[in-house]
């Protein structure tokens, strides 16, 4: 494959740096700290078995649900580094 001035594993290199902007989002949204008997938002009760899964836990499946539906879209490509994702 022609890749013009691009260094030998640009692509690969391009696809990693994707991938870890995607971990470092995701793991910068997990809660943390000590997690909630009441959700935050609505008052109802954590279950005891949702607050061991995901320790520092603040909403209700219901809450967390329609914060993540709010949540911004992700772009699934990495426009860093690409003079191609310049043009589009």
């Amino acid at each position: 494959m022609a890749s013009g001035w691009a260094k030998d594993g640009a692509v690969q290199d391009q696809i990693d740096a994707t991938v870890q902007d995607a971990l470092r989002q995701a793991r910068s949204r997990m809660p943390q700290g000590e997690g909630l008997s009441h959700c935050a938002e609505c008052g109802e009760p954590i279950p005891p078995a949702r607050r061991r899964a995901i320790p520092g836990v603040r909403l209700c499946v219901a809450c967390q649900e329609t914060h993540d539906s709010e949540s911004g879209v992700f772009s699934g490509y990495n426009r860093r580094g690409s003079k191609d994702s310049q043009l589009r």
